[in-house]
């Protein structure tokens, strides 16, 4: 009798994930084979073995840590957000990885690039040379992902074509640390720890492939979860591992600012609509020094603030958590009725500190409250200020000669592209 042949396991690749409309949900349940902790520790274990033979053509692994990740990981363990980010570093030094750094100078980047971006588009609008407002954020794939495979050709116009800080970081490692280490890109393994799975998304859509170079500006996204789950493993506590140091590659800041954990006025989502309304009420209207006040409307996931100068508004913003919030609005821009100027959109709700791969509450904790406790430590954070940020300064006019160079917008600006409806059983829609 003939054995029935073992049918191979199907693989879904994550760039098969963004080329199709199927679904509008998360990629948790794709088999994410180049994205996952496993891939990244035999990355590692491939290193030590090709090091013990004597090779010299090793991988130069970097790991760039995201401040929501560290604060979910500070938390579990009740560490301060400082010793979590140099206890972090520890572990990974002793995995293999020659580099961990923090996102601070991706994170200033990425708000400087939208904030910019506004204004062009705020002036633009007014001379009536295109509409392209209310401008979208960009930085959280989940919804750039929905925006893609739902809503197309329509919304694609309004989202800013600023890459999130994953991908700014991801340029900054490939092109200007593997510039100044020597090495070319596809050498550097890059790392990063991130609050949620669609970052792994983000990482694997082909705008971030270079061809030539055959490289990701990401090869690998490790979330909060994996990453505590890789401590488990081994059998770890962090708060048994001993510190590392947070390297400062693109630029040194003064040394008692160094090794500490960065945050942002605003959301705990990077901040985006906060840093922008007082970025655009300076250039834009000459208001110095505004205090803004994001006021909760529907709920707390609906905040709206607005820039008054003799009771007439000059400026709208919103901050919008949630797909049903993110819904409400498509709908509201579709009909002709959005009055907002630009839109802060996170498809998780409470935003990026609650994003979906951060560590689960615990006991009789509640999401929300964890998200709250999260947001807290987030706000007692040291604020950095892109616009008074040396290294990012210094990268504009040396790396990049000046604000406003191709070389700017190759690193720091992407685009977006409408995928055609399925039609299949898998795209009904319930």
């Amino acid at each position: 009798i003939r054995q029935p042949e073992k049918l191979q396991k199907v693989e879904i690749t994550l760039a098969d994930c963004l080329a199709c409309s199927g679904c509008i949900t998360s990629a948790e349940s794709v088999l994410v084979t180049q994205q996952s902790q496993e891939e990244l520790l035999r990355v590692f274990q491939e290193k030590i073995t090709q090091q013990n033979m004597g090779s010299t053509d090793l991988k130069y692994i970097v790991v760039s840590l995201s401040v929501q990740p560290v604060l979910s990981l500070a938390q579990r363990y009740e560490l301060t957000p400082e010793q979590t980010l140099r206890k972090l570093a520890g572990f990974f030094y002793k995995l293999g990885a020659d580099a961990v750094l923090d996102m601070t100078v991706a994170d200033d980047f990425a708000l400087l690039e939208a904030a910019k971006e506004f204004v062009e588009r705020y002036r633009a609008n007014k001379e009536s040379i295109k509409n392209q407002l209310p401008m979208l954020s960009s930085s959280c794939p989940g919804w750039v992902c929905y925006a893609e495979k739902t809503h197309g050709n329509f919304i694609l116009p309004y989202i800013s074509v600023t890459k999130s800080p994953q991908q700014i970081m991801g340029s900054l490692v490939k092109y200007h640390f593997a510039e100044n280490m020597g090495l070319p890109p596809e050498q550097i393994y890059h790392v990063t720890v991130m609050p949620c799975y669609d970052k792994k998304l983000e990482a694997s859509r082909e705008d971030f492939y270079n061809q030539q170079k055959e490289t990701r500006d990401v090869d690998c996204v490790i979330t909060s979860i994996e990453l505590e789950q890789m401590l488990n493993k081994d059998g770890l506590i962090l708060n048994e591992i001993d510190e590392g140091e947070i390297k400062q590659p693109f630029g040194s800041y003064n040394k008692e600012i160094e090794n500490k954990l960065w945050g942002h006025s605003g959301s705990g989502s990077g901040g985006y609509a906060d840093f922008i309304f007082r970025y655009a009420a300076k250039n834009l209207f000459d208001e110095e020094d505004v205090v803004v006040d994001f006021k909760n409307l529907r709920n707390p996931d609906f905040q709206e603030a607005e820039l008054k100068r003799n009771d007439q508004v000059l400026l709208k913003f919103v901050i919008i958590n949630g797909f049903r919030n993110i819904q409400n609005i498509v709908q509201k821009m579709k009909r002709g009725k959005c009055v907002y100027d630009y839109v802060e959109i996170m498809a998780c709700p409470c935003g990026c500190l609650n994003g979906g791969a951060q560590i689960r509450p615990e006991g009789n904790i509640q999401p929300r409250e964890l998200a709250s406790i999260l947001e807290n430590a987030y706000h007692k954070l040291p604020l950095s200020k892109p616009e008074e940020n040396k290294v990012v300064q210094n990268l504009y006019k040396t790396w990049l000669g000046g604000e406003h160079t191709d070389k700017v917008g190759a690193y720091f600006s992407t685009q977006y592209h409408e995928i055609q409806k399925m039609n299949t059983a898998l795209a009904i829609k319930w």
